[in-house]
């Protein structure tokens, strides 16, 4: 084997995060860690690259123990990670990054003429087309994810960590990652593969090992082996239990949108009703993200009408839609959604705060806005112990049920919830979820935009199918499955085409 733990363990003061763990990885083999948030995926990546140590247990090399110290003596031994977060410098160009620390120098000054012919060179031999003199901070996302994999292979690694490496990526993004993947694994680069999208993984794995509690539950071949069967070892429970069922009671028409026209959208009709949740699904483009945008006020409509119980809100700011009754929950919680410098009490009571209900003569009731954030924390299961802790600190479950703990402390009718569960474990959907059944059962509608398919056809009382910026279908019980939804999909994708 290229790398092996033996009962590798990590312990910190009260808490085992990594309890005796057996993994392995060969050469030109991608091999998925599996698990929910806190399972012990971050921390065993970790002692592979250098940056911690474990308690106990032993990492083997081509089978010899090694011990490393830090991060440099792992990659001296050729183990690479690109993390979610990225460690690039953004003012500087992409040459820059990709050799940071390792320039080639014409006497005491850097050659940038060499810097700059090794980093194509590099680049060339991944196939990514980038330019070397622009600034990464310029970069789309997935060119930044690019450049983070070409500092790795200056170095030549024989394995490389990948730390949910889809997880801001578009469809043909991802596809772009999947193809380079597959050309490292050819090369017999070992690659771990860490993520939470369990359709990727017959894309592009080999074996899946789950963790669960800091524990490996098992390792098993991605061939022959069910999505059901990974979620039921990841979480201890059968799918079934993940999607809650949604008592559907419609009753008054709450929002109506008619022949709204905008950017990306190309005149979309539909209502939603009190108690009912209703699914929106689409590919990358499809505009489904746009019509929402557009009805929240972030961006203009140039045509068409939404009304709110029969009041027009057209063109409205999102402040004064969001007074209205409508909530909207962004798909980027990082840019939109969430203060990451202020505490999760903080961003719960923003929403608060701004109510007339938590003032006194003109001053805000501090005390009371303290208390009704700490019971809507606990709706949420958000832990008391990370309200005093800024939202940057906590992990991406915890920083989407600080979102969704807004949802709550604000008064609404209307629930726009954009990709609700990105980038957040099994485990933790099934909580969100849970709110999504409460919001819906109280009266309120509920509209869930997901590129997550199982996850709108098991939560939606109805589905609408979205194409080039049109409602494609609107499907409800027995018609919601999966070859219907498809065909929607490239239907529409093949008379544009053929148009």
């Amino acid at each position: 084997m290229l790398i092996q733990t033996r009962r590798l363990t990590k312990r910190y003061p009260g808490v085992t995060a990594l309890d005796q763990v057996d993994f392995d990885l060969a050469a030109g083999e991608v091999h998925v860690l599996f698990g929910e948030n806190g399972a012990g995926k971050s921390t065993l990546i970790a002692l592979l690259s250098g940056a911690g140590t474990p308690t106990s247990g032993t990492i083997e090399i081509d089978g010899a123990p090694v011990a490393f110290e830090s991060v440099a003596e792992a990659q001296a031994h050729g183990i690479f990670t690109v993390f979610q977060e990225f460690s690039l410098i953004p003012t500087m160009s992409v040459a820059q990054n990709i050799l940071l620390g390792r320039e080639p120098r014409r006497g005491p000054f850097i050659d940038t003429r060499a810097l700059k012919a090794r980093a194509r060179e590099v680049l060339a031999g991944l196939e990514f087309d980038l330019p070397v003199d622009q600034p990464v901070s310029r970069l789309s996302r997935a060119a930044q994810q690019m450049v983070e994999i070409a500092k790795a292979f200056v170095g030549a690694p024989r394995v490389l960590i990948l730390d949910e490496p889809t997880a801001s990526l578009s469809d043909h993004e991802v596809d772009h990652l999947f193809k380079f993947i597959l050309r490292a694994r050819a090369r017999g680069v070992g690659i771990i593969y860490i993520s939470h999208r369990i359709q990727e993984f017959a894309r592009i794995g080999d074996r899946v090992t789950v963790l669960r509690d800091g524990a490996r539950i098992d390792t098993v071949p991605v061939a022959g082996t069910s999505e059901a069967r990974l979620v039921e070892m990841m979480a201890g429970r059968a799918i079934a239990e993940i999607y809650p069922k949604i008592a559907r009671r419609p009753g008054k028409e709450l929002l109506r949108v008619e022949d709204l026209r905008a950017a990306g959208v190309a005149g979309v009709d539909l209502t939603l009703r009190a108690g009912e949740v209703v699914g929106l699904a689409g590919l990358v483009g499809s505009g489904k993200s746009r019509l929402v945008r557009t009805i929240m006020g972030l961006q203009p409509p140039s045509a068409g009408r939404v009304t709110l119980n029969g009041a027009e809100i057209t063109g409205l700011s999102t402040a004064a839609v969001m007074a209205r009754g409508l909530h909207y929950l962004s798909p980027d919680r990082k840019a939109e959604g969430l203060i990451l410098t202020r505490s999760a009490r903080d961003n719960i009571g923003i929403d608060l705060a701004m109510s007339p209900a938590f003032r006194r003569a003109g001053w805000i009731d501090a005390g009371a806005v303290r208390r009704q954030v700490s019971q809507t924390a606990g709706r949420v299961e958000l832990s008391p112990d990370y309200l005093p802790r800024p939202v940057s600190q906590l992990s991406g479950g915890n920083q989407q049920k600080v979102l969704f703990a807004k949802c709550f402390a604000r008064p609404a009718q209307v629930y726009l919830l954009d990709e609700p569960t990105v980038g957040v474990d099994m485990g933790t959907r099934a909580a969100l979820y849970q709110l999504i059944r409460q919001l819906a059962e109280a009266g309120n509608a509920v509209l869930v935009v997901s590129s997550d398919l199982p996850e709108v056809m098991n939560l939606s009382h109805r589905l609408l199918v979205m194409a080039h910026g049109r409602l494609r279908a609107d499907l409800e019980g027995p018609a919601i499955a999966e070859d219907q939804v498809l065909k929607h999909f490239f239907d529409e994708a093949e008379s544009e085409h053929a148009g």
